[in-house]
């Protein structure tokens, strides 16, 4: 998902206000912040590979990931093309849209802007649903490929985001986390291929006490959000009454939020701008990787997410040299999900992450 440097336009759709829904400012959102920069990292840099996001029931995971949809600048798209496609990136384009950019030039394209796609995949959808379907009858008597994009088709370029995500059958989670790997969607059929663009940041949510998603399967999410039940009563009462605000009049509650919102929008424009120019030190990679084999994690996608991890949030915050508090910061979001699972063992994941990067870098437990 590319984040275009246009005008910015406070996170809301263009048109009418009056007629739009309107959604909660994503600053506006008290607490949760594992959740929202995991989240804001993955906007930046999408190759990260996704959020999956584990918490309590009525913890606000929906709202923020619609909230920050909506806080997006707009994108440019081919006009009346299916897939989203990027008028000024031939990777980013269908077959159908490049083959015409190939024979008629540039020109031949004309552009509108629309708001990043934010597609909820539901719990029954089939594969065909989310895939798209190739109408055989008329392929063969028309001798065209009469292709019915489906939501990986609608999501390019945006967030796709599944709720219950632990519920859903394995299968389809694997071609989730295939096209999101890839980048592309592949729907084969009695010897008719059709191949589209997919590129989006995938979001997962759930209840860990509705079962969890298998191993092979977590890992392949970039970052494992966890988030709990706000305690504090004075914050609760914080929260309850700015959704009882918005509630009752959110144009004007949204209003309030219309600098920050205008603010946040800007740095991840400036963010993505600036993460091809950010470095890492060649030593603290070579920490990250001494974690990685500290805590035995299988494969290297934790090392590599952690890389980029800590690079996005550099980016974020403005600088072009990561250091040793951006690992910190991302680290656990990045491993506790790929650590093996010991059913006697009470500790918690994150605070393992947190002991090995201690230990690898000689910190000192009070700068937890």
């Amino acid at each position: 998902m590319t984040v275009t440097t246009q005008a910015p336009n406070n996170g809301q759709p263009s048109g009418s206000s009056s007629t739009r829904r309107m959604v909660f400012p994503f600053t506006a959102i008290v607490g949760q912040e594992e959740m929202k920069l995991a989240l804001l990292l993955n906007v930046i840099d999408p190759k990260i590979g996704g959020v999956m996001i584990m918490g309590d029931r009525g913890t606000g995971k929906s709202t923020t990931i619609r909230a920050l949809a909506d806080l997006l600048p707009e994108i440019e798209v081919v006009t009346g093309d299916p897939f989203n496609s990027d008028p000024n990136d031939p990777d980013l384009m269908s077959e159908e849209v490049r083959q015409q950019v190939e024979g008629q030039g540039d020109a031949s394209l004309t552009a509108t802007k629309k708001k990043v796609p934010m597609i909820d995949l539901p719990l029954g959808a089939t594969e065909d649903r989310v895939c798209g379907t190739i109408d055989i009858e008329q392929a063969l008597s028309e001798g065209v490929k009469a292709f019915e994009p489906g939501l990986l088709a609608q999501a390019n370029r945006g967030i796709l985001y599944v709720d219950e995500v632990n519920l859903l059958d394995d299968h389809l989670v694997d071609v989730l986390l295939d096209s999101a790997a890839s980048g592309w969607n592949t729907v084969e059929r009695e010897g008719i291929s059709v191949r589209h663009p997919a590129r989006f940041v995938l979001v997962g949510s759930g209840n860990p006490e509705e079962g969890e998603l298998r191993p092979q399967l977590l890992d392949r999410f970039g970052m494992h959000a966890e988030i709990h039940t706000v305690k504090e009563a004075a914050l609760r009462v914080q929260i309850v009454e700015q959704r009882s605000e918005f509630d009752q009049d959110p144009q004007e509650f949204s209003k309030h939020y219309h600098e920050q919102q205008q603010a946040l929008q800007e740095n991840l424009v400036q963010a993505q701008n600036r993460l091809a120019d950010v470095n890492m030190d060649y030593d603290l990679r070579v920490k990250i990787s001494e974690i990685c084999a500290e805590l035995d994690v299988d494969g290297l996608r934790g090392d590599i997410v952690t890389n980029r991890s800590a690079k996005a949030l550099a980016a974020l915050e403005g600088r072009n040299e990561v250091t040793v508090d951006d690992i910190r910061r991302v680290i656990t979001l990045c491993l506790r999900h790929r650590l093996r699972k010991d059913p006697l063992e009470s500790v918690d994941s994150g605070y393992k992450v947190e002991k090995a990067l201690q230990e690898v870098f000689g910190l000192e437990t009070s700068e937890e």
